[in-house]
């Protein structure tokens, strides 16, 4: 059954390639769940072999903790980041020529993964950038008391507005879908958000249950922590252009691509903007690429007639 599922998805993909253009989205943090990965290593030796590696290479047995681990051990970032990754990774690695994309897209550490994908980072690189970026953020959140929360039903001039006027540091860290603005900061600044956002008319301002204020200033000491291993690893052009989180616009340009990556960890995550520049490059059909349907609910919000469906399934 599997098997003519997989078989029906590698041919949807190529007339998506023949006849329309594609993107493919890769996932960030959030998109975990518990026994990820474990069917896709039983029934597929290519990803049970990649999954082999990212032991190795982290040199702690993440598949346990991926496949048979509590949500609390997954919700942990040094294991959640790599986790994600790993996924997405064996997912594009069952793909094989499946993988097609005219460009592609990652939500926060998905850019991570999209890089990978499409040839800018060998698969041991980009793990180990993954998990120092997730060991910097763990540290930046261990320095600092910050948390973030999500906007509903507001326009996103509003929520800028209001964060402006506050006195400390909160931001606009995620712009998720129309409607949805996830904003990050100090505690008391992010807590006094809220309350002057629901007074401006929002539907919900809830604080999330996160460790830290990814995405915003208190990022700073992981984004120089981070920036020094980015700037030294080695980069290859990619096969086809990367839509990143802090410009929202194509690149194939290394350079360019590090240092947004670098930007990404103190800047926002503008993912409206991103699907929105990609349809109007052409795009008609985005395929998530890693666990969970995330952002397939997301590109749906922000494009309706938009053709969206998961990697594999």
């Amino acid at each position: 059954m599997l098997q003519t599922k997989n078989t029906h998805t590698l041919l949807l993909f190529y007339a998506i390639k023949k006849y329309n253009m594609n993107a493919f989205v890769f996932p960030g943090q959030g998109s975990q769940f518990q026994g990820m990965g474990k069917d896709l290593a039983g029934e597929h030796q290519k990803a049970a072999n990649l999954f082999a590696q990212a032991n190795d290479i982290l040199g702690f047995s993440l598949t346990d903790i991926m496949f048979s681990g509590s949500a609390d051990e997954l919700r942990q970032t040094r294991v959640t980041q790599p986790a994600i990754f790993a996924h997405s990774m064996a997912v594009r690695t069952v793909l094989g020529d499946g993988f097609s994309p005219q460009m592609v897209a990652g939500h926060s550490l998905g850019e991570f993964s999209a890089l990978t994908a499409i040839g800018a980072l060998t698969f041991a690189d980009g793990l180990q950038l993954v998990a120092q970026r997730a060991q910097a953020m763990q540290d930046a959140c261990n320095q600092s008391h910050g948390t973030m929360a999500a906007v509903l039903a507001l326009a996103d001039e509003v929520v800028e507005d209001i964060c402006t006027s506050i006195d400390g540091i909160v931001v606009a860290a995620n712009y998720n879908c129309p409607g949805q603005l996830v904003i990050s900061g100090e505690i008391p600044a992010v807590e006094t958000a809220c309350e002057k956002l629901k007074e401006k008319g929002a539907k919900r301002a809830l604080i999330l249950p996160v460790g830290g204020a990814f995405h915003s200033p208190l990022m700073e000491p992981a984004r120089e922590q981070l920036a020094d291993a980015i700037r030294q690893t080695s980069f290859k052009k990619p096969s086809c252009p990367i839509y990143q989180n802090v410009m929202a616009q194509p690149t194939q340009d290394s350079e360019v691509i590090k240092e947004n990556l670098i930007a990404q960890l103190t800047g926002p995550v503008r993912w409206t903007q991103t699907i929105r520049a990609m349809r109007d490059e052409g795009a008609t059909h985005f395929v998530e690429c890693g666990p969970g349907k995330v952002l397939q609910g997301l590109v749906r919000k922000i494009d309706s007639e938009a053709q969206v469906q998961a990697a594999l399934g």
